[in-house]
């Protein structure tokens, strides 16, 4: 599950826990937690709220004491070392910006603390402003800024103290959907740009999809899968991970023969037998009026509901055992058919589209 990240350590947790009590009872928000994260990584902690994701970063800031485990960064136990002495910093979804200062002083704000020379400071924060693309908006105060201007601010002020990891919780989550994709491009940059070690905090999946070497998919306190993004789209170690990353079909039954039989049509899973559940992915399945030949998965089915969704089709099929599928076909010129609500269709796709799940 913990898969080991490719080259040095910044950040390590073994066995981190942490319990809180609540009414009397022991209640444990973060149930052992392992994770190795690289220098230089774009690392995501990924769930639903409640999964204890929010718990471990502040564990990894020193916000939060682990009741059990230990914590390392670069190799030493800050385990019981307070946040101010630990080398990183985090970002806020507030981004908690002085009102009454410009962008400039907000950002050599640390410098000035730390009574840094003035040359240095001058130099440093205007490499950072140049980075995260303020040059020339450093007389503003933060009232004067948009939502994204404002959180490249906080985000020049955590590293121009070059912090040697830079941890995130949710910082988008204010910004609108267009200014949030934008941004999720523009933090890739700069952490592609200052070469250090970010840990993200996000619900959203595609945040995490977008920008991450690796994620861990938590869920109550554990973590469901550690892995890059291409493997836990393509490859989910468990239903609760296939089904919280994007959109994905699941169907269970008994393969024989490396055949499952569901709902009038048959799901080839080469090589399995016995009680299996596989899951399939919307954008793999191809839609058709007749059937299709050829060694493919294939199953009948009857369009329920067609939703437009500008660049896709999305097609909910209800096979004969009410089983339904989702179906995402792009809304292109060769679109293989165009199906609407009551029509008779055939989904198919090929046997490596089937992917059987080992967890639960």
């Amino acid at each position: 599950m913990a898969e080991q990240s490719p080259i040095g350590s910044a950040i390590e947790l073994v066995d981190v826990v942490k319990e809180y009590v609540s009414h009397g009872e022991v209640v444990q928000a973060v149930k052992g937690v392992t994770l190795d994260i690289a220098e230089g990584e774009f690392f995501s902690l990924l769930g639903p709220s409640g999964c204890g994701k929010t718990t471990t970063m502040r564990m990894i800031a020193g916000f939060e004491e682990p009741s059990k485990g230990v914590v390392r960064l670069h190799g030493r136990d800050v385990t019981d070392v307070p946040p101010n002495k630990r080398d990183v910093n985090m970002v806020f979804q507030s981004y908690a910006l002085f009102p009454h200062m410009s962008v400039w002083d907000n950002v050599a704000f640390g410098l000035k603390q730390k009574k840094t020379p003035q040359d240095e400071l001058r130099r440093r924060v205007g490499e950072m402003l140049e980075i995260v693309d303020l040059t020339g908006r450093e007389k503003r105060r933060p009232r004067e800024l948009s939502g994204g201007q404002q959180q490249r601010v906080a985000l020049a002020r955590a590293l121009v103290n070059r912090p040697r990891a830079l941890l995130l919780d949710e910082p988008l989550g204010a910004l609108d959907l267009k200014l949030r994709q934008a941004m999720q491009l523009e933090l890739k940059r700069i952490q592609r740009e200052v070469g250090i070690t970010f840990v993200y905090v996000t619900h959203d999946q595609s945040e995490a999809l977008t920008m991450s070497d690796r994620i861990a998919v938590m869920k109550d306190g554990l973590v469901e899968q550690l892995a890059t993004p291409h493997e836990i789209y393509e490859k989910p170690a468990t239903t609760f991970v296939a089904g919280f990353i994007g959109t994905s079909n699941l169907l269970t039954g008994t393969a024989a023969g490396g055949v499952l039989k569901v709902g009038g049509g048959r799901v080839l899973v080469p090589g399995h037998d016995g009680e299996v559940t596989v899951t399939v992915r919307p954008e793999k399945i191809v839609l058709s009026a007749e059937e299709p030949e050829g060694e493919l998965s294939a199953l009948p089915g009857t369009v329920a509901e067609v939703v437009y969704l500008g660049t896709a089709n999305s097609y909910t099929v209800r096979l004969s055992d009410d089983t339904e599928m989702t179906v995402f076909q792009q809304n292109s010129h060769d679109a293989t058919v165009t199906a609407e609500r009551g029509d008779s269709v055939w989904l198919s796709w090929q046997a490596q589209y089937s992917y059987v799940i080992e967890g639960r």
